[in-house]
């Protein structure tokens, strides 16, 4: 069951949500303490238990034609399992939610309770947003940079251009990534019945448009003033995996995943060099 339960909550991608929350609460309050560690916890493993073991679930059906499914990218969580997930995932997530709701505010709790709506609708019953083209992609972003804002606001940062260039620079980047993600996916996608931005745009045009937005995010942090502007280059490497894909066909759209097997050690090395610009930033 714990073996189970560590696979669907993809521990590679642990990182992606814990970091954004960590990185803008201690840029504001420079301080290591209470908020910052369980928000740290809360977004490290609870949140995406919650976020993927839901995906899990409500996808078993989709995922057992999918072949890359079954390890890092996901698992093919037997329907034994179903109902341990879904109590797994309310378990760990609430009473630190709850904890986190006392450290802040209204702005601080809108910002969790989005986050947290974001990780059920992408994948719950009802709501599906993850089949609702362009709406995926939007809340897939939604999932990395919605603990950034949190942390922001639960810090009480203060607004500024450069801030609000940055965060849609890291949204687009949010968007470019999962419409990159859903290229491979087109065939068993469109076999299934499974709307997606890659089954309704086609696999070239989609890996097209995540290219723009990964330009676009690029640029958008020129905006953020000096050193921050370096973090331009940080997209260079997302655009040299998903460039070589810009004119794949539907049929071969499965392609891609070699893509997206790079783009998952892409974000390690880009991860490493934001570290060492926040570092530059803060001392």
């Amino acid at each position: 069951m714990l073996r189970d339960l560590l696979t669907t909550s993809r521990p590679l991608s642990w990182i992606n949500t814990a970091y954004p929350f960590a990185a803008a609460y201690w840029m504001v309050t420079r301080e290591i303490d209470a908020a910052l560690i369980v928000g740290a916890l809360f977004f490290l493993i609870p949140y995406n238990v919650a976020m993927y073991g839901i995906n899990d679930v409500f996808d078993y059906a989709s995922d057992l034609a999918n072949p890359r499914k079954g390890g890092a990218e996901g698992a093919v969580l037997q329907p034994r399992m179903h109902r341990v997930t879904l109590v797994a995932a309310a378990v760990l997530c609430l009473p630190l939610a709850a904890v986190l709701v006392t450290f802040g505010s209204w702005p601080s709790w809108i910002a969790l309770g989005i986050s947290l709506f974001a990780v059920v609708a992408y994948s719950a019953p009802g709501l599906r947003f993850k089949e609702r083209p362009f709406l995926d992609s939007i809340t897939s972003s939604t999932h990395f940079v919605s603990p950034a804002v949190y942390g922001l606001l639960l810090a009480g940062a203060e607004w500024s251009v450069a801030l609000y260039a940055l965060l849609a620079a890291f949204f687009l980047w949010g968007m470019a990534s999962h419409a990159f993600g859903a290229v491979q996916d087109v065939v068993p996608d469109r076999a299934g019945g499974i709307g997606s931005i890659a089954t309704v745009l086609g696999a070239a045009w989609t890996v097209r448009f995540a290219l723009a937005a990964w330009l676009a995010a690029g640029l958008l942090m020129l905006l953020t003033g000096w050193p921050g502007a370096l973090a331009a280059l940080f997209v260079i490497p997302y655009l040299a995996l998903a460039a070589p894909f810009a004119s794949v066909s539907d049929e071969d759209s499965g392609a891609a995943n070699r893509g997206w097997r790079r783009f998952l050690g892409a974000n390690y090395l880009v991860g490493f060099l934001v570290t060492m610009l926040l570092i530059a930033v803060a001392w």
